[in-house]
């Protein structure tokens, strides 16, 4: 299921370089038009750190297409060319996650001809403030960014964005009060409700692994991030309104960064504590190296119910091979394509934030082989 909302706000604002009063059925049929991109490999060099540059090939032949007496909206292949933007996929370059947001970032970038710079940030929040700082300085027309280190780093900076004309839209982590504030002059929000997704995966896991008040979890995640954090709450509220025991690991930025180096961790948490029946991971990259952890701490496929979160090739490996049983997918793909079409919807015709509700539905051994295929081009 994914909802789409129009965002609220408490004042509009000056646009820059915004043409207005075009009707909302040309936009639909521009966005039904748009198709993936054939190719999801053109990925920038570098170290994770630097940007790097993507064009859209058709831009120059397809830059302005307008009605026959020249006066009517930019349609066709390339219509949001004229547009520059700075996206940031989240992780590191390749990672699971990060890949399929950054495949959803080109994919945008080619249907629609916007030029995109790409900034790695590892999942590090300082490097993501960093980061946003050097992207204002390219002066772009928007800027995707991920919500990770909360309102109270990104809200002035967001600030300075829009004081010097930059439309930010946020990605996989709510920022309330900037999409509040900043709604009319285009902020949105892809990506899940955390809360309510962490809470519903933990509600799931209980109910099919037959969990029993007095039961131990294990809950990995990000409590300690600002906004991260609510999906790991809900995660363990979910767990200990069902009357279950909790034991909570914090991930650490090694393993933030890295997730076979979080092995050591994991088995000797399961050592510990060697009556947890259910594992939930709140990460992505952890989720898909439930084998190795699995494997690492001596634990067979029906030893404990191991639930997490993002599908990527590796997790419907995991799924297959019986080491994973429960994932929701946030459908990440979607995450770093919409925040694209945000940006050349309001630069180009005027449009508000969007809020889209990306959260979709249980990925389980049942129902995994229907989206293996595009699960393995890093799409679903």
């Amino acid at each position: 299921m994914m909802t789409i909302r129009m965002q609220a706000g408490r004042r509009p604002g000056a646009r820059r370089g915004v043409r207005s009063g075009l009707a909302v059925s040309a936009v639909i049929a521009l966005v039904a038009a748009c198709t993936p991109a054939d190719e999801t490999d053109d990925t920038p060099d570098g170290d994770g750190e630097a940007a790097a540059d993507q064009d859209g090939e058709d831009g120059e032949d397809a830059a302005d297409q307008d009605g026959e007496d020249g006066d009517g909206p930019p349609m066709g292949q390339g219509w949001c060319s004229d547009v520059s933007i700075a996206a940031f996929p989240g992780g590191g370059q390749g990672t699971p996650f990060t890949n399929n947001v950054h495949n959803g970032y080109m994919a945008a970038a080619e249907d629609l001809g916007a030029d995109v710079t790409y900034f790695f940030s590892e999942w590090s929040e300082e490097q993501m403030v960093q980061q946003f700082r050097e992207a204002m300085a390219l002066d772009p027309d928007g800027m995707a960014v991920m919500g990770h280190p909360g309102e109270e780093a990104m809200g002035p900076l967001i600030d300075e964005a829009y004081e010097q004309g930059i439309q930010v839209t946020v990605v996989n982590v709510e920022l309330p009060e900037s999409q509040e504030e900043y709604g009319p002059q285009g902020t949105g929000y892809v990506g899940a409700s955390n809360y309510d997704a962490g809470r519903r995966l933990a509600e799931e896991a209980v109910e099919r692994a037959e969990a029993e008040s007095g039961d131990e979890a294990f809950v990995w995640g990000l409590l300690s991030q600002e906004g991260r954090g609510e999906r790991t709450e809900g995660v363990v509220d979910g767990f200990e309104d069902a009357g279950l025991e909790v034991v909570y690991q914090e991930i650490d930025q090694a393993t933030n960064a890295d997730a076979p180096a979080g092995t050591p961790t994991f088995t000797g948490v399961m050592a510990s504590n060697p009556d947890i029946s259910i594992v939930v991971t709140d990460h992505g990259d952890l989720t898909a190296t439930a084998q190795t952890y699995m494997e690492a701490a001596d634990l067979d496929q029906d030893d404990v119910y191991f639930a997490g979160f993002d599908l990527n090739p590796a997790s419907v490996d995991a799924i297959q091979s019986g080491y994973l049983d429960l994932l929701i997918d946030q459908q990440p793909f979607l995450q770093g394509y919409l925040p694209i079409l945000q940006i050349c919807l309001t630069q180009t015709y005027g449009f508000s934030g969007l809020f889209v509700d990306t959260a979709g539905s249980f990925i389980d051994a049942d129902n995994v082989d229907a989206i293996e295929d595009l699960a393995m081009q890093d799409i679903r």
